[in-house]
């Protein structure tokens, strides 16, 4: 009898059209592994990044604004949550494999520093190597939490922002619908903080993408599916309104000095943090110490530093910075 994965297999063949990516053509894992006889390779990818630790803790990492006050505002899984919900609806729409699309999409942050790009910017100034997230998510899944993806998840997340395009049409839809989320929630946050109004957003935005958030995901959606076969493509007209958008966003919002007040102090906190440890890898916690033996201090530190959670970053520079009062001794 074949076994539930077989049989998932062989419901691929019948429903993923044939720009999609059949599980059973994967490239393979970087180490071969048993097969499962419940979950198709996909699946256990999508598995192993929700139970993995770096996954946890992005409900602690800053998306746009540090430390808000109020629990509405985005945070690095809830943003994570929203491109997955987006890309499988694309995918789905498109016949396309919807279990590859999501481990994607649920794995492409994993290697996102406290303080979102503000840390980001920290690390990429003072690693000799260079910081980039989609580098570090690929690396977190590689070698920290040692997870053995597959080729095609390994793929999607290293090539979900700039730069060369992933392999498969699931990947690519990843990187749109991640465009598209943040967007468009961090245009919900920022009304919400008060630093723009629906009213801001240019005309030639509205006119073509809709008044309110879920207008807006909706056309971008739509026009996606109905405007994509083997290549990722939207309206002219959606396109050139989203490209305002995001232009938009980048000039009211994401160098707004009023939204970026403090990203100084955590830029100058991260790269505090990231000379101390490098200087002191004894400090690091055992498996970075591990890391520091076989790659270098410079490399463990960043390491260590890009998955804390931006509250544990503060912890950990107290600890080390800040002196703690007196207490007499009884």
């Amino acid at each position: 009898m074949s076994t539930i994965r077989e049989r998932t297999l062989e419901a691929e063949r019948k429903f993923i059209s044939p720009y999609g990516m059949l599980c059973e053509n994967t490239r393979g894992r970087q180490r071969p592994e048993e097969e499962c006889p419940v979950r198709t390779a996909y699946q256990r990818d999508r598995d192993r990044i929700i139970h993995c630790t770096a996954f946890r803790r992005l409900k602690h990492k800053t998306q746009v604004f540090l430390s808000p006050d109020s629990d509405h505002y985005r945070t690095r899984l809830t943003h994570t949550l929203e491109v997955s919900q987006i890309a499988r609806t694309i995918a789905m729409a498109l016949s396309l494999n919807e279990t590859l699309t999501e481990a994607i999409a649920l794995g492409h942050d994993l290697g996102h520093t406290p303080f979102g790009h503000a840390g980001e910017r920290a690390l990429n100034e003072v690693f000799p190597e260079g910081f980039k997230h989609y580098e570090q998510s690929l690396r977190v899944a590689d070698v920290i939490e040692n997870m053995n993806l597959t080729y095609e998840v390994r793929n999607g997340i290293l090539c979900h922002t700039r730069g060369e395009e992933a392999c498969t049409l699931e990947g690519r839809i990843v990187k749109l619908a991640d465009r598209i989320a943040y967007i468009n929630h961090d245009i919900d946050d920022a009304v919400r903080g008060g630093v723009i109004s629906e009213g801001n957003i240019p005309v030639e935005a509205r006119k073509f993408l809709g008044e309110s958030k879920s207008q807006r995901i909706n056309t971008l959606v739509t026009s996606a599916i109905n405007n994509t076969r083997d290549t990722l493509l939207l309206d002219r007209d959606v396109q050139s309104a989203f490209d305002i958008l995001h232009e938009f966003m980048f000039d009211r919002v994401y160098t707004n000095p009023v939204c970026k007040s403090e990203e100084g102090k955590a830029i100058a906190m991260i790269q505090q943090l990231y000379r101390f440890f490098s200087q002191n890898p004894d400090e690091l916690p055992n498996e970075y110490i591990e890391i520091a033996w076989r790659d270098g201090a410079e490399r463990a530190a960043c390491d260590y530093i890009a998955g804390m959670t931006d509250s544990y970053a503060l912890k950990v520079f107290s600890h080390y910075f800040i002196p703690t009062g007196w207490t007499e001794k009884q």
